[in-house]
Formats: structure tokens, C-alpha cells, sequence
């Protein structure tokens, strides 16, 4: 599929508000809708209930971790929300974090690149029909459904590492919270991996972009803030490390400076480079423009992700605002 997505964080709870954004953006013509899966709602009954609620447009879990789930059963999730939604459905995983691995699922936060591309070969083996290769060295099983290779896996990859794994095993690469101006330099290891692996064509790039538009100016800016601010103090060391191996460390240390006990969402105006490099913010017209340039940077299939928990007249005003334009030929 092509063109723009919506995405939800885990935070999103409000199941039936999920259920009327994914109904709004096929209605307003966007190509994907996904919804992530953390701590809260198990993402399948989710986006099996979503896939009841609309008819064209592609779901997608954006993204899993590895570490809830076998396989096996991640493998028979992706199936069963492929028949349900009538071939609409892609697969994204990611390596999560010791939080979830150690604090939700309770094992341990070990070799996590490694851990994603064993769990994401097992999981194609399977999608296409084939056996499982288990490491206990018992007989691997196949799916009792017909296969499902049309299903697309995409890997959430944020290190170099992760990026060249997702370069060689992946259909898509759905990076988030990355700058802008880095996503050309981080593309680079795609192609890497692509070529490491002999693979003639390269990952789709799918970046998910934090929106925050809205007339009032001041909300725009807040509703930004709160996404910068909060990925930087409040969702552990991975983001903030990400950002600032693309030289934006001074920043990063006033965000950081600013919100001393990860409570408030402060971007002072010395750190603002931030809002524009992580996030899609301002009116209607700055939204649409900043989605270009991240076109132009090298998103083939960028998602819009609405902020948790607003105001739906606020979501639904991001919606209509960034809707897909037709493209010129």
C-alpha cells in the first residue's frame, strides 16, 4: 500500500475512539491505520473489533514487541487478522524494552536485535507454510490455516544494528521518534542490510511522525511539547540516545534540563530545532509542509501517530487537516 497512515501509541485506551479514528481516516482516504501494542489492550481483539468497523483501509499492528508473545502465536495473530480483515492486515514487531520484557512478561531483556530477526524468520517460515525450526531440536509444526504470505512484516529498527536486520529480513521499516534530518543517514544501513542479505529490493520506509496540529497556535505548540518532552524523560534511554546520536545532544540536555522530574513537558525555545525534527506541529498548511519535507527526506509511507488521550474533536481536526492530497503524476 501506498501513501499516508494514521497510527495510535499504546496509550490510547479509549477503545471506542479507536474504533471512530480508524472509521475517520478511511473515510478521509488514508491508506493505513495501525495501533500499537505495549501495556494495555491486546492489540489483536483491537484491531480485530476495527477491521469489523470499516471495509478498505489497511490495519496494521504498529508496532508489537517480541517478547509477549512466541512465534508461534504472534504468527498465528497475524493470520487470523489477515482472514478477518478480508487481506488488509501487515505485521509490525519491534524489539520493546526491558520494561516490557522484564516488567510485563517477566523474561529477560537479552540480545534484543538477535531476538527480533530469530522471532521474525520464525514467523515468516511460518506465514508461508512452512515448519517452524525450533531450537529445542523437537519436529517444527506448521499452521493448521492456509498460508499467508501476502502478510507484510515490518520491524520498528532504531539502532544500526537493527536498521542493516531490518534491511535484510524486512518488507517495511517503521522508525519512530528518529529526526528528520537523519532519516536519509539511516536508510543507508537498509540498503546495507539489503545487500548483506542479496536482496534486489529495499524495505519500504514507513516512518511514524508524532502530529500536533491545530489552529491556536499555543495548543499546536503545547500538544508538540508534550510529545518531545515525554519521549525524552519519560520512556527510557533508547529514545533520548536515538536523538542525540544525531547531534542534537544540547537539546536533547535542555529538554531533559527543563523537566527535571519527568513530570511536565517543557521545550524551551533553545531546544525548539526539536518540535520541527520529531514532530509534525503548527496549523494546517505547517503540517502538510512538514509532511513534505519529510517526503522529501525519504518517507515513502509516512503515518501520522494522534497524541493519546486529547479531545476527539482535536483528533479528528489533525485528521482533516493533514488528509491525503492528490498527488501530482
Amino acid at each position: 500500500m501506498s501513501g499516508l497512515g494514521v497510527g495510535l501509541t499504546p496509550m490510547e485506551t479509549r477503545r471506542e475512539v479507536v474504533v471512530h479514528l480508524a472509521q475517520r481516516a478511511e473515510e478521509l482516504g488514508y491508506a493505513t491505520f495501525s495501533v500499537a501494542e505495549a501495556w494495555g489492550w491486546d492489540v489483536g481483539v483491537l484491531l480485530a473489533e476495527v477491521a469489523g468497523a470499516t471495509e478498505r483501509i489497511g490495519l496494521g499492528v504498529g508496532v508489537m514487541n517480541t517478547w509477549g508473545r512466541s512465534a508461534g502465536t504472534i504468527a498465528m495473530l497475524a493470520a487470523s487478522l489477515d482472514a478477518v480483515s478480508g487481506g488488509r492486515f501487515r505485521l509490525g514487531l519491534g524489539a520493546g524494552s526491558p520494561a516490557l520484557a522484564e516488567g510485563l512478561h517477566d523474561v529477560p531483556f537479552d540480545r534484543p536485535v538477535e531476538h527480533l530477526a530469530a522471532v521474525t524468520v520464525q514467523v515468516r517460515r511460518l506465514l508461508r507454510g512452512e515448519r517452524l525450526e525450533p531450537t529445542t531440536g523437537a519436529k517444527g509444526l506448521r499452521l493448521g490455516v492456509p498460508p499467508c504470505p501476502r502478510v507484510a512484516l515490518h520491524l520498528a529498527a532504531l539502532g544500526p544494528r537493527s536498521i542493516r536486520r531490518a534491511g535484510a529480513l524486512a518488507d517495511g521499516w517503521d522508525p519512530f521518534f528518529v529526526p528528520v534530518s537523519g532519516l536519509g543517514r539511516l536508510r543507508d544501513g537498509l540498503r546495507e542490510g539489503a545487500a548483506h542479505a542479496g536482496r534486489e529490493d529495499v524495505p519500504v520506509v514507513c516512518p511514524a511522525v508524532p502530529a500536533a496540529v491545530a489552529d491556536d497556535p499555543d495548543l499546536a505548540r503545547a500538544t508538540a511539547s508534550w510529545w518531545v518532552a515525554f519521549y525524552l524523560t519519560s520512556m527510557g534511554p533508547l529514545y533520548p540516545a536515538t536523538v542525540r546520536a544525531h547531534g542534537l545532544g544540547e537539546a536533547v540536555d535542555a529538554v531533559v534540563g527543563a523537566n527535571p522530574t519527568g513530570r511536565t513537558t517543557e521545550v524551551p525555545a533553545g531546544a525548539d530545532v526539536l518540535l520541527d525534527e520529531l514532530t509534525v506541529h503548527g496549523d494546517a498548511a505547517q503540517g502538510r509542509a512538514a509532511l513534505e519535507r519529510w517526503r522529501a527526506a525519504g518517507a515513502e509511507e509516512p503515518a501520522i501517530v494522534l497524541p493519546p488521550g486529547r479531545p476527539v474533536d482535536e483528533l479528528d481536526h489533525m485528521l482533516e487537516a493533514l488528509r491525503p492530497q492528490p498527488r501530482s503524476s
